[in-house]
């Protein structure tokens, strides 16, 4: 079944197909109006700007905090009872060096503060940090699909690997549309994501 939506799909497929599309139109968008640059970097308030900006065409929960647990696989993200806590943690984490950075990324990840579409979103608030902090972003061409999700997965436990993985794709073509896009591509989605109970973490 689909989520939910502002379109009235209820085939997942069709409904993951008219998301892209849509939100690819609107991170194009984000980029190209100057908007982006706007936001205070590393925030959750400018993580959810961007994240409305992007879904609410297709969600009633574009850019507000999810009310569900949700996992991928065998991994499950912030539980929701400890979720604003560690938002509020990830707000006052340095981010002045990229291995700060990195780790900020690597905690709104396990974050994961949205129902749908918090990959593609985090994405672009990490190259926003970068190109504020260091003016530099990741170019994502160079990072190997397989390589980022296998690191991304070990990052709560190790992150010595995704930072190896994009501190090699850094570039300073900060405002090189393509290599902006590059990060909203669909290999990179986090998708399938599955709801439980909070008494199953017990």
């Amino acid at each position: 079944m689909a989520l939910e939506n502002k379109l009235g799909i209820t085939d997942s497929s069709a409904l993951a197909r008219e998301e892209e599309k849509i939100s690819k139109k609107k991170a194009l968008e984000l980029f190209e109006t100057g908007y982006l640059d706007t936001l205070t970097a590393g925030t959750f308030e400018s993580l959810s700007l961007i994240h409305k900006y992007l879904f609410d065409k297709i969600y009633d929960f574009a850019g507000k905090m999810r009310e569900v647990n949700i996992a991928k696989g065998n991994f499950r993200f912030a539980p929701l009872m400890y979720l604003q806590a560690a938002l509020d943690n990830i707000d006052k984490m340095p981010q002045k060096d990229f291995d700060a950075i990195i780790e900020k990324y690597v905690e709104m990840n396990i974050a994961h503060p949205f129902r749908e579409g918090n990959g593609r979103a985090i994405r672009i608030w990490l190259d926003l940090i970068l190109k504020k902090e260091l003016g530099k972003v990741v170019d994502w061409s160079l990072v190997d699909k397989e390589d980022y999700l296998l690191a991304m997965e070990r990052s709560p436990i190790k992150d010595i690997e995704i930072k190896h993985i994009l501190k090699n794709a850094l570039t300073d073509q900060i405002n090189d549309r393509e290599v902006y896009m590059k990060g909203i591509d669909t290999s990179y989605y986090y998708e399938g994501y599955t709801t439980f109970k909070t008494e199953d973490l017990k």
